[in-house]
């Protein structure tokens, strides 16, 4: 495995691959003074201690040699190198030729496409994995890259080491941003599900409390993951790797669940598809004009709603004396109104008032219409800016930060129907223009100057989201919003997951009786990644406290531990569960299972009977624990290549 990067995602994602997964791995880094962002906080150090006895140990073993970085560098791999850019020279010392996989994950999409078209000219049967931030050309890259490996494939393609291309030379584009944003968005609003969603599944689970003395918890479609034992301790571990039987505990048997007592779950509430009814014209139209209250100010509306009732008691009264048709007397009514040269000459005394009255309406109706006018026109030539707090507003979510992870977050939250007011100190930046165009209230200032999270109603929201890239600026936003409100829910982006593990205690020791989180973005997008190195098996991934929950879609055939095995048989508690079974629609499923179809020309059985006997031309969709799906990845590997 290659991984090649400039940030921690990259160091992150080569100690998973090396620690979790056991693979050999060489990781290309810029030089030191060309980092983009310099360690800090134990930034450079791998994910733990154990992660780092396993390099000392593949280094005394391989003597990892390279140019310009050398064994034992941060990152967890068995080689480092440096370099400044990504040519043919230093793929080759990589050893792109002879690796299964590479994954670029520079924080600059260029970059990282140009280095992808490089390393699939030198070695199409190479599987690429892409960190790119746009969605829609990551899509064209995608099928760009998986076509050349195709025709390389069908033309027979000489392959440099020897050896016919890879069946599974697949590209996979993903984004740090996107996977992360749906865990930020739950830690920090109560009771919204965990989602994994990919491009037909939508998968949903769900945090539920210990249930009250005498009462059965509902395990839902399956129950994914048994709570920390230590939730309620303000010090507690939180989940970490190394907290023992204080931790989560993934994938529990049924004897587990019934023995936890007083301990949360997280359970597989529904599963759905996630195409949804394509947006009408009419409901596009609506959404891009604005709506009235928007153009015109209350007290506009009020006066001409006044004025409205004038006419129409005017022309009541007309009809009463006239005794005309009512339709007549309010053609005459308006006709006065406009100043139309017709006096009441002859006519009876109250005509002649009344049309005297309906010139004075008309005239007090002029500014009212010029009003309209300028007001209208002010608002239209105000829409491209951004728009201020309402007065009264309260109960939202105060986003701090509007880069790559701000602006997928906010976009999730305005998904959900979520209030949002945004604080952004750049007004150039990334998220600006998506805040203007979901209309959603931004602050522009220095979140560490004083009135800057007043004026976003700090003290009447429901929660903080701080997901600068300054971790210090994150953490500075917090701990100012806890002495406004030591009782606001909380939950801030940490650039090193030791950091925020750190910080996330402290917090809770010093405000027990407020929520509080702290995520570490590399540390919740390094386990797709790296499951995407092996293939497309992974379709996303849940954060269970500290600990991440994978969801794949798996080929029964070659593994031993799922072939010719029962379902009860094939689940091994903490490492892998399997969940449904994807079959053709004219095959239909095993009996007694449930099933719902996709778009796709499959569905998919999600009831499936504890003696089904799971066959080698069966596909599965299960959740692991990232070691027990690289074992699973890693036998079958094994198996493919005879070792």
């Amino acid at each position: 495995m290659v991984v090649c990067g400039d940030d921690g995602l990259a160091h992150r994602l080569a100690a998973e691959l090396r620690g979790v997964y056991g693979e050999q791995v060489t990781l290309v880094v810029p030089p030191s003074e060309r980092t983009a962002r310099p360690p800090v906080v134990g930034r450079a150090r791998t994910a733990s201690a154990l992660l780092d006895r396993v390099v000392s140990a593949a280094v005394n073993r391989t003597g990892g040699n390279g140019a310009g970085g050398g064994s034992g560098q941060p990152g967890g791999a068995d080689r480092q190198l440096e370099a400044a850019e990504l040519t043919e020279a230093v793929f080759a010392d990589a050893g792109v030729e002879r690796a299964a996989a590479l994954a670029l994950v520079y924080e600059d999409d260029e970059t990282n496409i140009r280095a992808a078209l490089t390393a699939r000219r030198l070695n199409p049967r190479l599987r690429l994995v892409l960190r790119l931030y746009n969605r829609r050309l990551g899509q064209h890259i995608e099928g760009l890259l998986d076509q050349a490996a195709a025709l390389a494939t069908r033309d027979g393609e000489a392959v440099p080491g020897g050896g016919a291309p890879a069946p599974d030379a697949s590209t996979t584009v993903l984004s740090d941003a996107d996977t992360a944003a749906p865990a930020l968005v739950a830690s920090a609003v109560a009771g919204t599900s965990k989602v994994v969603q990919t491009d037909r599944l939508l998968l949903r689970a769900v945090e539920r409390q210990p249930p009250a003395p005498g009462r059965v918890a509902d395990p839902g479609l399956c129950t994914l993951a048994l709570l920390s034992a230590t939730s309620s301790d303000p010090a507690g571990a939180d989940g970490s790797e190394d907290s023992g039987e204080q931790g989560p505990q993934l994938l529990p048997d049924e004897a587990a669940v019934r023995a936890a007592t007083g301990r949360g779950t997280v359970v597989l509430e529904q599963v759905s598809y996630a195409a949804g009814p394509p947006l009408s014209a009419a409901r596009a139209v609506a959404a891009a004009v604005p709506p009235l209250a928007s153009l015109f100010s209350r007290r506009l509306r009020w006066s001409v709603a006044g004025l409205v009732a004038c006419v129409f008691a005017l022309a009541a009264a007309l009809w009463v004396v006239t005794e005309m048709h009512p339709l007549g007397a309010l053609y005459l009514t308006l006709l006065d109104l406009f100043a139309i040269d017709d006096p009441a000459l002859g006519e009876p005394v109250g005509r002649q008032v009344l049309q005297l009255l309906s010139g004075l309406v008309g005239l007090l109706l002029l500014p009212v219409l010029l009003a309209a006018a300028l007001e209208a026109l002010g608002t239209f030539r105000s829409a491209a800016a951004l728009r201020k707090p309402p007065r009264g507003l309260g109960g939202h979510v105060v986003l701090l930060g509007l880069g790559k992870i701000g602006t997928r977050v906010l976009t999730r939250l305005r998904e959900l129907r979520i209030p949002v007011v945004c604080v952004e100190s750049d007004p150039e930046a990334r998220g600006i223009a998506t805040a203007r165009r979901l209309r959603v209230p931004v602050v522009l200032g220095d979140v560490t100057q004083e009135g800057v999270l007043e004026a976003a109603k700090i003290h009447r929201a429901h929660s903080l989201l701080a997901v600068t890239s300054a971790d210090t600026t994150n953490l500075e936003a917090v701990l100012y919003a806890r002495s406004v409100r030591p009782d606001l829910r909380t939950m801030l982006r940490l650039y090193d997951d030791d950091f925020a593990t750190a910080v996330y205690r402290t917090l809770r020791a010093a405000h027990p009786r407020a929520l509080t989180r702290s995520r570490s973005v590399s540390h919740l997008a390094a386990p797709s990644f790296a499951g995407a190195m092996f293939g497309r098996q992974v379709l996303g991934a849940i954060p269970v406290e500290r600990r991440v929950l994978l969801f794949a879609s798996v080929d029964v055939g070659g593994h031993a531990r799922l072939e010719g095995r029962t379902v009860a048989e094939a689940f091994r508690a903490g490492y892998w569960r399997v969940l449904a079974l994807e079959v053709g629609v004219a095959g239909g499923g095993p009996s007694g299972g449930s099933a719902r179809e996709p778009a796709g020309g499959s569905e998919l059985v999600w009831d499936l009977p504890s003696t089904y006997v799971l066959r080698a031309e069966d596909r599965v969709v299960l959740a692991a624990t990232r070691r027990g799906l690289a074992e699973l990845l890693g036998r079958r590997s094994r198996e493919r290549t005879g070792t």
